[in-house]
């Protein structure tokens, strides 16, 4: 009977083990064509993490078994091993389902979301302990590096509107360049009109498209925002104070200078909502 009941054991472990490969392997080469549009937590990664925590439900067995019959390294390593190989597992294939976007932007966006996500739940739960700190941190990193690659990708076209350059011009019809602001001669007036126009137009298509974008995590959503606030805010104050009264005292300056700081702040405070900023007053706000 003794003999029996190790072998059975035995079995058990080595089902355990092959099991956590199934799965493991399952979850990196889900095809699935679930496609997010928002670019939200996917359902993938909510399944696999709360499998993960289920598996912890069993923790004290199944460290038994590998402590016991299984190979190599103590227990709690080799739990953390298959743990930590599942979630390489699942970020693979959320690289490979970030490229359904065709916007690179959203793309770094999914991404965050969904590795901050994965972070969040291993804190909170024992899964802590097993990955260990170093763990968290490089993971941590990860997200903020997908939320600096969004901000890059998403912004820097409507800031370079915002950029001196090219506004210089020695002859033709302008007006005076403001003295000590870097520009010499005469600034073109239908090129700064075209610069404020190009910014307000980029500036509204942004807005209309993150608006409808999602960062379920308030306190990401919040940090996101007000990283995009702070490259933002600043180089339109400047362009704004530097070139805006040249032309406040034309025709119509209204439909060139459309918004105030104050105005671009509550915009960006709008964004990630997951609903457009027209079905906001109707639509209550998703988190």
């Amino acid at each position: 009977m003794r003999n029996s009941a190790f072998t059975l054991t035995r079995h058990l472990a080595q089902t355990a083990q092959e099991t956590f490969g199934d799965f493991q392997e399952a979850v990196e080469k889900d095809a699935s064509k679930t496609f997010i549009a928002d670019g939200t937590v996917h359902p993938l990664t909510s399944y696999v993490i709360n499998y993960v925590k289920f598996l912890f439900d069993y923790q004290a067995t199944l460290k038994q078994l590998f402590q016991e019959f299984g190979p190599g390294d103590g227990a709690s390593s080799q739990l953390a091993s298959i743990t930590m190989r599942i979630m390489q597992a699942l970020q693979r294939n959320l690289d490979v389902k970030s490229k359904m976007y065709k916007d690179t932007a959203l793309q770094y966006l999914f991404l965050m979301n969904n590795i901050h996500y994965i972070v969040k739940s291993a804190r909170r739960s024992e899964a802590k302990d097993l990955l260990g700190d170093d763990w968290i941190q490089r993971h941590r990193r990860i997200v903020q590096q997908n939320a600096n690659q969004y901000r890059r990708v998403a912004w820097s076209k409507i800031l370079q509107t915002l950029s001196a350059q090219g506004l210089s011009s020695s002859g033709g019809s302008g007006v005076p360049g403001i003295e000590g602001g870097g520009s010499s001669g005469l600034v073109p007036k239908a090129i700064l009109k075209d610069r404020f126009k190009s910014f307000n137009m980029q500036f509204e298509e942004l807005c209309m498209r993150q608006c409808e974008w999602t960062v379920p995590d308030q306190e990401l959503r919040e940090s996101l925002r007000l990283a995009v606030a702070e490259v933002l805010l600043p180089a339109y104050r400047s362009f704004l104070k530097r070139f805006g009264p040249l032309l406040e005292n034309g025709k119509n300056p209204s439909r060139y200078i459309k918004y105030s700081p104050e105005n671009l702040e509550t915009k960006l405070g709008e964004l990630f909502e997951g609903q457009s900023a027209a079905a906001k007053t109707t639509t209550e706000t998703r988190r």
